[in-house]
């Protein structure tokens, strides 16, 4: 027992490497003159410590702008969601109607359809409301391939709530929305975190979508395409860029780790 342990932490050491080396590397090479890195980030002699790199990106090539498009579009992409389908997810798991289990199965089916296929149809359906190139239509697209995923996660973690306490709450003459918003959504911490951390990475590091529906409003990760390069790529300055496109993401999940493995497991567990 005690070696298939020690096996274990041995595995888990060299993911770790190999997660964090790349991580460490870019970092280097954002913090230092692009004439020491030339040759590999690992050779540290001679060593120029310097943020010039993210000053340029920030200000000179704009970066920060993109950084504020981001916010504005998974912020709203992140919260609506945990709001809307919480609720259509208390509703499959608590509540009985004529063919509740055949819409949840369709729900759980479209979870097997790309986004790619969806593309042209849904850039069809902007331009005809005049939703293209807009904050609004950009944030609608993410909420709805966030609805099948999301609205399961939340129904099995309801699920697992005792249902005395739900029967004592109805005995007691509470409503089904009150029960959903002061006994169901304050135990669900857990499923909320693990939607939110998901919804807001996808979000935060989508390219596909803002190419195609976006075309004056530029996230971060479109941005960092544009730093590539006209004749060959500034690592340099794509090294500050791209830590300074995760240190929002890195935060949420730090803060929000307590909860998200909880919240993951029994949500995708009972099925």
């Amino acid at each position: 027992m005690r070696k298939k342990i020690n096996l274990i932490w041995i595995v888990l050491l060299i993911l770790s490497v190999i997660w964090v080396v790349p991580t460490a590397g870019i970092f280097m090479a954002s913090v230092r003159p692009i004439a020491e890195t030339s040759g590999g980030w690992w050779k540290l002699q001679p060593f120029t410590f310097t943020l010039d790199n993210y000053l340029t990106v920030l200000i000179k090539r704009g970066i920060w702008k993109s950084f504020v498009t981001s916010m504005i579009i998974t912020i709203p992409a992140t919260i609506l969601p945990i709001i809307v389908f919480s609720f259509g997810a208390y509703v499959f798991a608590w509540l009985k109607f004529p063919g509740r289990d055949i819409i949840f199965t369709a729900f759980v089916i479209s979870l097997i359809l790309p986004g790619q296929v969806a593309l042209i149809p849904l850039l069809k359906l902007l331009h005809f409301l005049g939703l293209v190139d807009t904050y609004i239509g950009i944030i609608l697209i993410h909420i709805a391939f966030c609805l099948s995923w999301a609205t399961l996660l939340f129904r099995n973690f309801f699920s697992n709530i005792p249902s005395a306490l739900i029967d004592a709450a109805k005995i007691d003459g509470c409503s089904d929305f009150r029960i959903y918003w002061n006994i169901v959504l304050p135990v669900s911490l857990p499923a909320i975190a693990a939607t939110a951390t998901m919804q807001f990475l996808w979000t935060w590091n989508e390219l596909l979508f803002p190419l195609v529906f976006l075309r004056t409003k530029v996230p971060l990760t479109v941005s960092l395409i544009n730093l590539k390069g006209r004749y060959a790529p500034e690592w340099d300055l794509l090294s500050a860029a791209a830590i300074i496109s995760i240190i929002v993401p890195l935060f949420i999940f730090i803060l929000l780790q307590k909860y998200f493995i909880a919240g993951l497991t029994q949500g995708i567990g009972k099925e």
